[in-house]
């Protein structure tokens, strides 16, 4: 590679020319940025390419292209930003288009630098052009390279005169978006497919680089694996999203995945859905039938409120998970089953294995492979993004062509709103904005007047010094400390902080382990009630 310092006795043109013909040689995006990423090799550093649009109402961006090679991480397709950046940006895109060089991270002014770092490593050298199409401001096309101090001010020139190009490919990236999202809206065919892929797949992780990215780390370590695994979070936390990204990321990926809610099935017939009955072994029996384990063979099953099951459908769960077969209801033969589990609760199992509710054995069993999911008002920096993906998913099942605007403050409220229905709340809130924004009477912005306002006892988000919110690890720990206070410095146990915060004590201990808070017989004192 040729590592240009100065354009001296380059063809200006010609090197515009050549360019042209490679970003436009193709109707397939990628193809044409490989192309041209590949003749630009040529003349400057590049690891890799990708085209960005900002959102600075929602302080939100969506990459829509982008070649990241194998060894770096790329970002998520869309990327939350912190509060304090929206203003930051603004009053850049105030002083005009032009071409940024990033050479060292670590000397850019702590907005970026703070975003920068939780995308890429330190070690990267980034040059970003500014793309403005009638003096409006459409987003950046990015460069970056391996290592630090890759890039000049005559690389910087050579990519400032593809600004014409490269915006038109931006515009055209957008459009066809658009065109491609309209014509799913007219196709219910294609509408189906969708959904049927979804609950194949499982639904888009929005957060998994930052209020989920414990979470993902844990799926990414366990999914290849066979082991159980039991996923522990509040109502509506996304448990369900979690156990599809495990299966479709394990070797059973394109084998039967089944799903099974223990709360939503009768007493009376759990064995008989669970494990299947035999011909006659009960009145309206009329025909044999597979039970939910046999039909995921060789798959996965997902047991979501695990603990729900009734004492009788716990012990035969147990021998499943110790001698992998099953018994009908009215049979006599054991029929082997090769099933991994993935099981999920909002209770906590290890006080219902105190008070006897839930067998110890089942317990150990299940518990091989935990995983806490956090609840949504303690991971708020998630909201943004949840909220630009519900707007598009719902606005194409709604077939609302226009994606509308958030009204003036309505992103502050709902990042002050503590959430106690989780995403699930979070989607159904924006669903009905959408429809009331419909409305003949409404100007068309989508509002949220109806969110209830927490009461005295729920979480907020609290304000810091001229409205500025706090990192929102000091504000848990803060919260965390005061419980602390109130229950003696007792973690576990009645009235303990656990029980006081609705937390498992594991998770409560972990999360103090994390946030660097003592806890134990010697440190009680630091908390006097």
């Amino acid at each position: 590679m040729i590592e240009l310092n100065e354009p001296d006795g380059l063809d200006e043109n010609e090197f515009f020319r050549q360019a042209i013909l490679r970003i436009s040689s193709s109707l397939n995006i990628e193809l044409s940025m490989n192309r041209c990423m590949d003749f630009l090799k040529e003349y400057i550093p590049i690891s890799g390419m990708l085209f960005s649009v900002y959102d600075p109402q929602m302080n939100i961006a969506r990459n829509l292209a982008a070649i990241v090679p194998p060894g770096i991480p790329g970002p998520d397709d869309i990327v939350t930003f912190p509060k304090d950046f929206a203003s930051w940006m603004r009053k850049k895109w105030g002083e005009g288009p032009g071409v940024r060089i990033i050479n060292d991270m670590e000397l850019e002014d702590f907005p970026l630098r703070q975003v920068l770092t939780r995308i890429w490593s330190k070690d990267i050298s980034h040059l970003i052009m500014d793309l403005e199409l009638e003096s409006k401001r459409l987003g950046s096309f990015i460069l970056i390279a391996e290592g630090k101090n890759r890039y000049t001010e005559a690389h910087a020139h050579l990519i400032s005169l593809l600004h014409e190009p490269f915006v038109t490919t931006l515009s055209n990236i957008l459009k066809h978006q658009e065109i491609k999202r309209l014509n799913d809206m007219l196709s219910e065919d294609n509408r189906y497919l969708h959904q049927e892929n979804l609950k194949l797949t499982g639904d888009t992780i929005v957060g998994a680089n930052f209020g989920l990215k414990e979470v993902m780390y844990l799926v990414h370590q366990v999914a290849p694996l066979e082991s159980p695994v039991l996923l522990i979070g509040e109502t509506g936390a996304g448990k369900e999203v979690i156990a599809n990204a495990i299966h479709s990321s394990s070797s059973r990926q394109g084998k039967p995945y089944i799903k099974v809610n223990c709360g939503a099935i009768p007493e009376s017939l759990i064995d008989s859905e669970l494990f299947g009955h035999e011909k006659g072994a009960f009145t309206g029996a009329i025909a044999t039938k597979k039970g939910y384990f046999e039909r995921a063979h060789t798959g996965t099953i997902f047991l979501d409120e695990i603990g729900e099951l009734p004492p009788a459908a716990q012990v035969r769960l147990l021998r499943v998970l110790q001698q992998h077969e099953i018994e009908r209801v009215g049979g006599t033969e054991s029929i082997a089953v090769d099933v991994r589990i993935i099981s999920a609760t909002h209770r906590n199992l290890e006080e219902m294995v105190r008070t006897g509710t839930f067998r110890e054995d089942l317990w150990f069993r299940i518990n091989v492979f935990p995983i806490i999911i956090p609840p949504l008002r303690q991971r708020i920096e998630d909201v943004p993004a949840l909220v630009s993906h519900f707007m598009e998913r719902k606005s194409r099942e709604l077939k609302i062509r226009s994606l509308p605007l958030l009204a003036p403050g309505t992103m502050e409220q709902l990042l002050h709103y503590p959430w106690p229905g989780n995403v699930r709340e979070l989607e159904n809130v924006v669903e009905r904005a959408l429809i009331l924004s419909q409305s003949a009477a409404g100007d068309g912005l989508l509002r949220f007047g109806n969110l209830p306002m927490p009461s005295k006892g729920e979480p907020r988000v609290r304000m810091g010094e001229e409205g500025a919110p706090l990192i929102l690890e000091a504000v848990i720990a803060e919260h965390i400390k005061k419980v602390l206070r109130l229950s003696g410095g007792k973690v576990e146990g009645p009235n303990g902080a656990a029980q006081r915060l609705g937390l498992h004590p594991s998770t409560l201990r972990s999360r103090m382990r994390k946030i660097g808070i003592p806890h134990g017989r010697n440190s009680r004192n630091l908390y006097p009630s």
